[in-house]
This record gives structure tokens, C-alpha cells and sequence, in this order.
């Protein structure tokens, strides 16, 4: 529940016990109670209008799951029309700091770097 742990919460219901006091933790439980169950209400409300509004213009789930599939499919498209058949786009670059790198590698003494 929102990361909280079992001693968390008792501490921070011990915290609320000694501001508010025992005789206001119920009516404050009630208020809080009662605001999760409009916001609750309004994001159902505000879900269904969506629903509706998506059905009005005839979408749903399913032309909905078509439309990202073929936008990821043309994404990969572009990817790979992009990067073609070579996906290493330094080509020798990428040869040569290799050889770079294996050469530091092979140098004696204190220069050379600790791993």
C-alpha cells in the first residue's frame, strides 16, 4: 500500500493519535473515507464518458489494438530501412577503438588502468 511498511503505519497512525487526538481519528477516518469514494466515483465517470466517446466515433479495443499494432510495425519498418543490413553504424570506427582498446590493454606498468 503506497510503499508503506507495517511499522511505518502504525507510526504515522501514532503521529495522527497524538495531533488530533482519539475522540477526532474517527470523524477524520469518515472524511477521508468518504473523498476516496468521490474521487473514486469521478474517475469511473470520467472513464465511461471516454468509453463512450470512443464508441461514438467507432473505436474500441479492438480497432484500437490494430491501429497500434501497425504503428509499431511501421516504426520497426523505419528502423530497419534506417540501419539496413549493417545495425553497427561506426563500422571501422568502431574496428579501430576496438584495437585502441586492446592495446591499452596490453600496456605494462603503472600507466595502465585498474578494473
Amino acid at each position: 500500500m503506497f510503499g508503506i511498511g507495517g511499522g511505518e503505519l502504525v507510526f504515522i497512525l501514532f503521529i495522527v493519535l497524538m495531533l488530533f487526538g482519539s475522540d477526532k481519528v474517527p470523524e477524520i477516518a469518515r472524511t477521508m473515507g468518504k473523498a476516496m469514494a468521490q474521487l473514486k466515483n469521478a474517475t469511473n465517470d470520467i472513464k465511461s464518458e471516454i468509453q463512450k466517446g470512443a464508441e461514438a466515433n467507432g473505436l474500441d479495443a479492438k480497432s484500437l489494438n490494430d491501429i497500434t499494432g501497425n504503428i509499431n510495425a511501421e516504426i520497426n519498418n523505419a528502423k530497419t530501412n534506417l540501419l539496413g543490413d549493417n545495425s553497427n553504424l561506426l563500422g571501422e570506427t568502431g574496428k579501430e577503438i576496438e584495437k585502441i582498446k586492446e592495446d591499452i590493454d596490453l600496456i605494462p606498468g603503472p600507466i595502465k588502468r585498474q578494473r
